[in-house]
Parts: structure tokens; sequence; C-alpha cells
């Protein structure tokens, strides 16, 4: 009832957003007299903040055409290398003799679409052959293909090692941590030669005993029933999932925005002064910014309860008691793979050690093919994207996958 009440909203509010767009244009339009008026900037201001505060926000695009790659400008086609339900591995073909190691990125599922890595994919694009997994809007995939759990996640992560092939390398960023060491560690004990040559496991959620959170203390403090009776929803009757379960992606954005409300009210206030100096600038990496965080997607309601559960509740993967389709999953069975984990000191998501705890279940890689970094001064999303991203995490990424 919660999604569809939601999404009657969202339909009651259009008239108010095409009206908030037609004033937010008379006030700021050259060719309007309502922008040359003395409150003129203030109002256009008001204006697109109302509009930006009520509107839904689609997917964003990827916007990589072209990469720096070899020193040249490098043409770059996005293909979909492999089609499942609930999510496209996507390819970022370098139009290039060269193209690189095959990277494949794994990207989380839990709340924001795969665009949100795309500074992690243009860096590593430079110089590696970028595979990325897209994950879909649960509210688009018609009911009749069935559930999805997190057993299916790790399938699908298998999938898509075998698909991009032997000796490829992957990074897997916040959420996918556990499905991805648990599918490397399955693939371990199968006679098959997909084993990553390396794997990057950033900002995740090995072992949410170390140093909870305010994400782990949620998932702790409530039964699993609790979850299922209160963010659980059924996809209302216009979408493609019509009937399906699921964590409603308005309902994520919510927690997001609770976790740091000051901040984000802060930056909105900022986008408004902004606007009425005409810091043009600034305003344009305001709503870069969340034009992305404020797009979230639907997650399928078995997946999230199973996370919740085996994750966040028995820690079942760090205290080795983790099982996919009744197979246990050993980490101790790695033993051709290098491991490199990576944190962020403010990290407000994945606490510290919560991913370092990787090293300690991987007992099988040589002790000289382990790696971790701390990154100093550096929150979530800091990890996979940014300028300290970019100028400091990824070289270290690169110079260990390279060699």
């Amino acid at each position: 009832m919660l999604y569809t009440l939601h999404d009657l909203q969202k339909s009651f509010a259009a008239p108010f957003l095409t009206w908030a767009e037609a004033s937010q244009g008379a006030f700021s339009h050259p060719l309007s007299p309502l922008a040359y008026t003395p409150v003129s900037r203030h109002a256009a201001a008001a204006h697109e903040l109302a509009l930006r505060l009520w509107r839904h926000y689609e997917k964003p695009d990827w916007r990589i055409e072209h990469v720096q790659a070899n020193g040249q400008q490098v043409a770059v086609d996005r293909e979909v290398a492999l089609d499942l339900p609930f999510c496209q591995l996507l390819h970022f073909r370098k139009r290039a003799a060269a193209r690189g190691p095959k990277l494949l990125l794994f990207a989380p599922l839990s709340g924001h679409f795969s665009t949100l890595l795309r500074d992690t994919v243009r860096s590593a694009l430079a110089d590696f052959d970028v595979y990325i997994t897209d994950w879909r809007d649960a509210r688009v995939v018609p009911a009749r293909v069935g559930p999805f759990h997190l057993d299916d996640y790790v399938d699908y992560c298998r999938a898509f090692m075998r698909h991009v092939g032997p000796g490829c390398m992957i990074v897997s960023v916040c959420q996918p941590t556990v499905p991805v060491l648990a599918a490397v560690a399955l693939l371990a004990e199968d006679p098959e030669p997909c084993t990553p040559k390396a794997m990057v496991l950033m900002g995740g959620p090995i072992d949410t005993r170390r140093s909870p959170t305010k994400v782990n203390d949620l998932a702790t403090q409530r039964p699993i029933t609790w979850f299922e009776a209160n963010v659980i929803h059924r996809v209302p009757w216009r979408y493609p999932g019509y009937g399906r379960k699921v964590y409603p992606g308005f309902l994520q954005y919510w927690g997001f925005v609770s976790m740091n409300a000051d901040r984000h009210i802060d930056a909105y206030h900022q986008f408004f002064n902004h606007l009425v100096v005409g810091d043009g600038e600034s305003a344009s990496a305001h709503r870069r910014f969340y034009d992305e965080y404020n797009a979230v997607l639907d997650m399928p309601a078995e997946y999230y309860l199973d996370t919740i559960k085996t994750v966040f509740q028995d820690f079942a993967l760090a205290r080795g008691t983790m099982q996919v389709r009744g197979r246990l999953v050993k980490p101790a069975a790695i033993r051709d793979c290098a491991l490199f984990t990576i944190e962020g000191e403010l990290d407000d998501i994945s606490g510290n050690g919560q991913t370092e705890a990787a090293h300690d279940l991987c007992t099988g890689i040589p002790a000289a093919r382990h790696r971790h970094l701390m990154m100093r001064g550096v929150g979530h999303y800091g990890i996979f994207s940014g300028r300290r991203f970019r100028e400091s995490i990824y070289p270290e990424i690169r110079k260990f996958l390279l060699r």
C-alpha cells in the first residue's frame, strides 16, 4: 500500500513540477522580461530547488564515449556482453588494437544504479578491457521471471566470471564483496579454469562484527520478520514488475539521506546560494552529484532479506557457515588468486576492518599475494570515485593488478 501511495503522490505532483519548471524558466531565460526583475534570481533559484526536491530521477547515462589510453584519445563502445533477467554484463570496448587485460567490475545492488561507478570505469579503461555488472531496477522485471535470492546473485557472479573468461581480474565495490568472494571460493573448488588471477575488494561487509556502523546496528537490532513486515512492498500495477515484492528505492533513499541529513540540507542550501550569486560551476557540480545520488532502484525482496540475515545477522561468511545451494563456502580453497582489500578511514557504511577480514578467511593465498590499503581521510564513496580515488587509490589498484 505504501508503494502505491508513493506512486500516486508522484502522479499528483506532476502538475506542480510542470509549473515549477515553467516558472524557473520564466525567471531565468534571457529572453524573458521576468529574468530582469530585482527578485528574478531568487525566484528562479527557489523554483529550481523545488523542482529538484520533488522530481523523479531516472537512471543516469554512462557518458563514456572516449578515454585517454596510451597517451591518446580512444573511442569507447558500450555493448551488452551477457543479458540475464536481473542484470546485464556491459562491456566497454575500446576501439584500440591493445585493450589491456580483462577487468570485471562488480557494482553494488544496494539502491543506486551501476552508473555510480562511472569514475571507476573511466579510470580503469585507461589500462584495462572493462566489463561491469549493470543491475536492473526490480520493478521492471516481470513477476513471472521468479524470485531472486542471494544464491542467485552468487550464480550470476560465477556466470559473469565464466563469460569474461580465464585470466580475468575482478574489482568488487561495497555490497557484492560477499557474494563475489563466495563465488570465487566455489570456482576455486570446481574443475574449471575461471578463477580470477586477482581480486580487489573495496569497502564491503565481509565481517560486520568489526567496527559496526549505523547500517550494521539497524540490521542487528531488529528480527528479520520486522524487515519483511515494514520495508517490503509490492510493485504497483503500472510497472512491468507488477506484484513483485521489493525493497523500494524511495525507502532506501530516505535511509541514505537520514544518515547524513544535516550534510544534505546544507548542500541544498549552498546550491540555492550558488544559483542566486550566479556561481554556475558550483551549481553544476551539485546537479551532477545529486542527479546520480537521487536516482535509486528497487531491490528484489528475497535478495534483500537473504543479505540482512546471512551477512548482517548471522555473519555466515565470516563464521564459515555460509552455504550456496547446499555447498559450504570455503574461502580457504582460494589459492591462485591475489587479494587486495581497500578501506576508507571515514567510511560510515562499511566500518574499518570489515573488508580487511577477507585476508583472515583466504588462508590458502600465499602471504606475498595479500595486500591491504587503508586510505586516510576518505569516506565510503571516496573509495571508488572522486579526486582521491583517481589520484591515490586507482594507481595502487593498477599497480597491484598489473603486477
